[in-house]
């Protein structure tokens, strides 16, 4: 009897991928809210955008999440009982 193994090593690799790629785009998302926000406090012409670009950082980027949170949209513990 034949018995084939599967071998995850495919899966693993492309999950890192896509999650590397979606962590370096909302990086450099973040980055170029907080250069604009800076550019804002800057320069006096931005100053009426200053209020909504603070409302927006304060909305995206300065909120906390929890890590069990982060871990189940992930499906770590989905995961752990498969293997």
């Amino acid at each position: 009897m034949n018995q084939s193994y599967c071998n995850d090593q495919a899966y693993i690799a492309e999950s890192f991928h896509l999650d590397d790629d979606y962590i370096g785009q909302m990086s450099r998302l973040s980055q170029f809210k907080i250069n604009s926000y800076k550019l804002s406090l800057i320069k006096a012409s931005f100053c009426r955008t200053k209020d909504e670009l603070e409302k927006n950082l304060h909305s995206t980027l300065l909120n906390y999440t929890s890590p069990a949170i982060i871990l189940a949209d992930l499906g770590f513990f989905k995961s752990e009982t498969e293997n």
